[in-house]
């Protein structure tokens, strides 16, 4: 059965992550996956997932948050500032901070929601154009900005190295980064990278395929 594959795939990345002495938390990641895909998850319970729009989030999560506790769902899509009211409602950790709009916008709509998230910031180890992120010369001066200026509970990092890249520079530097800010939480790994984040202190490792198979086409 699918269930009974999604929970031992689960496991097995649950036994590496012990083997390794880590504490990692497994952010099992459900963009595009049905209901019935997760639901075998929460059932053992797991409770901390990841999506990548809002609306599919809404779809699924709404629902699921009312027939089971202490859900921690995090937003690792890119967020518009249009989008940050409903990102606010549905989500508990925004992990896609990645300007200081985005920032301001997240402080407002919290505060008129009295609902105050945890923020990761996004940090562009690898300098892309094309990518959303913090550039690693920036980091400094973003961090103390979000944390001291808009006081937002900014307790993470994120990264998402290039794909062609050997993940583990990036990772170290994302760990170089936090370490200077006293910040212990790194979101950090895919399916296909989680090994190396694991070894590289990863608190958090994104994992989708691994866990779920290949994504359904949408």
């Amino acid at each position: 059965m699918i269930e009974r594959s999604i929970i031992s795939k689960f496991q097995l990345i649950q036994d590496e992550i012990s083997f390794l002495n880590s504490k990692a938390i497994i952010i099992a990641v459900t963009k595009n996956q049905p209901i019935n895909f997760i639901e075998p998850l929460l059932e053992v319970g797991h409770r901390t997932f990841a999506e990548n729009r809002i609306q599919e989030a809404k779809r699924k999560w709404i629902s699921l948050k009312k027939l089971y506790n202490n859900i921690e769902l995090h937003m690792i899509g890119r967020l518009q500032t249009n989008k940050v009211k409903e990102a606010v409602k549905i989500f508990d950790v925004i992990e896609t901070v990645d300007s200081f709009k985005l920032a301001k916008s997240l402080k407002h709509e919290m505060e008129l929601q009295n609902k105050f998230l945890k923020c990761y910031i996004q940090i562009n180890t690898g300098e892309e154009s094309q990518k959303s992120g913090i550039m690693p010369y920036d980091a400094t001066d973003f961090i103390h900005s979000c944390k001291y200026e808009l006081r937002l509970k900014v307790e993470g990092l994120m990264c998402i190295p290039p794909v062609n890249d050997d993940p583990y520079p990036h990772f170290t530097l994302l760990q170089y980064i936090a370490s200077k800010h006293n910040i212990s939480v790194l979101s950090m790994g895919m399916s296909d990278s989680y090994k190396i984040a694991l070894k590289s202190g990863a608190s958090h490792i994104r994992i989708g395929s691994a866990i779920f198979g290949s994504r359904p086409v949408v």
